[in-house]
């Protein structure tokens, strides 16, 4: 082959691996945590926001990590979900900017009661919130009431699903409790709620099943504890790839249980830890003998770390491909 051959040759096959990388890149589900604190994993981290391969974004539990509507990191969102209405998930207030206090004391001191956050930032985005139970009235009430349209707030019930510009979306039972505050109400309703010590009925809390148009099946647990569904539907019949599981203990699943769920009920590809209700990283790296190292530890799956405002790439069968560390996490120890 003559000199001019082969470079052509040579620009022809740069090109065609160029072009089936780029294929290949856009078929992955992007993951990015919305944490209080950039490139760490710390206490009240809850949210993230999950890309389809077509652009349709969804935030997931916005929380009190999302600085309201205005925080550069959401950008376009074409749903948001919620797990259930305690206000570390829904958002009875949120940070002030992010990097504000610290990771394990984060400045959530920005009140948005009675809106909540995954309201106010609904309106903003004019998304649609997508909940199961009867979560769906509520937030419509709420949307009406400040001059969105009320018919944003749809239900989807566990059994079902429903389909959100290529994402298809169902619930999932979650054992945990679900009343809402006195506050989220306001008036004297939700005064006499608050007065009495009682919370309203919102229905059983749920998690959530995610089948993007990639064919990846992603189970966003919420809040909960063990269940047997997590076997009989999350893995045997939706046979979901990557799971974000909460970790925190006392309120949810602690870092054994959850291991628990990882290895013998829902057995994935590949796992995210959430709710871990501590700063969980310095520098980006695990603090030795907290609930996520003790997770990590007990997991037969690769774990990778939701660092807030990192995006990870997962493919069709739920293994990360960019910006997850290829499962290698360091430990360090936190002086006292």
């Amino acid at each position: 082959m003559n000199p001019c051959n082969l470079i052509k040759f040579s620009v022809l096959v740069s090109l065609w691996l160029l072009f089936f990388t780029q294929a290949a890149v856009a078929q992955n589900v992007k993951i990015t945590p919305l944490g209080s604190h950039d490139g760490e994993f710390c206490k009240f981290d809850r949210a993230f926001i999950l890309e389809d391969p077509n652009g349709t974004r969804i935030l997931y539990d916005a929380g009190r990590t999302v600085a309201g509507a205005e925080d550069p990191r959401l950008g376009k969102i074409d749903a948001i979900l919620v797990s259930h209405m305690h206000g570390d998930h829904v958002g009875d207030r949120h940070l002030k900017s992010v990097n504000m206090g610290e990771c394990d004391k984060p400045d959530i001191s920005v009140a948005v009661l009675p809106n909540t956050n995954s309201v106010n930032i609904a309106l903003a985005k004019k998304a649609r919130i997508i909940t199961g139970s009867e979560m769906p009235k509520f937030f419509a009430a709420k949307l009406g009431k400040l001059g969105g349209d009320a018919s944003n707030s749809q239900l989807v019930r566990f059994g079902a699903s429903k389909n959100i510009a290529g994402i298809k979306i169902t619930t999932v039972p979650a054992v945990h409790s679900n009343g809402i505050a006195g506050a989220m109400i306001g008036g004297d309703l939700g005064h006499l709620l608050d007065t009495a010590g009682l919370t309203a009925y919102a229905g059983p809390p749920t998690g959530y099943v995610l089948t993007f148009s990639n064919g990846l099946v992603v189970y966003l647990s919420g809040d909960t504890g063990i269940t047997a569904e997590q076997k009989s539907v999350v893995r045997q019949h939706y046979g979901a790839e990557l799971a974000v599981i909460n970790i925190g203990n006392t309120f949810t699943t602690g870092p054994e249980e959850a291991a628990f769920v990882i290895n013998e009920l829902v057995k994935p590809v590949s796992v995210i830890p959430s709710h871990a209700n501590q700063a969980s990283t310095t520098g980006g790296h695990v603090i030795e003998g907290s609930k996520t190292d003790m997770f990590i530890k007990a997991s037969q799956v690769p774990v990778h770390l939701p660092l807030s405002g990192r995006t990870m790439e997962f493919d069709a069968n739920g293994v990360c491909v960019i910006g997850c560390g290829k499962g290698k996490i360091k430990h360090k120890y936190k002086g006292k």
